[in-house]
């Protein structure tokens, strides 16, 4: 392999990690803008952003909402499926160190642990809510009272959404140089490379 380049693991490794930022940059933006537009009341009610439309109808970003959240737990899962040996032997690791039966974390071991931790937790919430909207219907449908009733799945599907972004954004900035440099080989790698001239074609076969 010659420098710069990345290997065909790391290559995948990006490609799906790069759909799971992608469905979850969207899925927070499209987030924000029903936390600050909320669907409920009426053309002069107590809603000032009643009846607001930015960029899109409100049934668009919905589905942005819902498909590109989708997209996301999708790449989500494919990503815990490869790394599954990592998170078992990282568990097991934090396991002794807290016990004492191993070696000792560090403390910015600790925070990347507890960081990742925070991501997990709020996207298992976030996505198990989202599955239950996409099963239950909106507000105008009858609620089902699936274990809680909508309006506290809406609650866990909010706060959970914002707990695990400020986790993501936090988890992104510590590995910002890896990303970028990981980021810069990929796209070096998709370039097409040069055909080698005649000339040098020559000179290497009678080296």
């Amino acid at each position: 392999m010659t420098k710069g380049t990345v290997s065909k693991q790391t290559r995948n490794n990006w490609l799906i990690d790069a759909a799971v930022f992608i469905g979850a940059l969207v899925a927070a933006i499209t987030g924000i803008y029903f936390l600050f537009l909320p669907s409920g009341g009426y053309q002069g009610g107590r809603n000032p952003m009643y009846g607001i439309t930015i960029l899109f109808g409100r049934h668009t970003w919905d589905d942005l909402h819902t498909w590109f959240g989708a997209l996301m737990i999708a790449a989500v899962a494919i990503h815990f499926a490869i790394h599954r040996s990592w998170v078992k032997g990282t568990a097991k690791r934090m396991a002794k160190s807290v016990t004492g039966k191993g070696a000792r974390m560090n403390q910015h071991g600790y925070f990347n642990v507890a960081i990742d931790a925070a991501v997990a937790i709020g996207f298992l919430l976030a996505a198990i809510s989202g599955v239950y909207f996409m099963f239950a219907g909106s507000g105008r449908a009858a609620d089902p009272r699936f274990i809680f009733s909508r309006t506290t799945w809406d609650l866990i599907h909010t706060w959970s959404g914002v707990a695990m972004i400020v986790a993501a954004v936090i988890h992104f900035a510590i590995h910002w140089r890896w990303v970028t440099k990981v980021t810069a080989k990929v796209f070096r790698s998709l370039k097409p490379q040069p055909t080698p001239t005649g000339e040098a074609v020559a000179g290497q076969m009678g080296a």
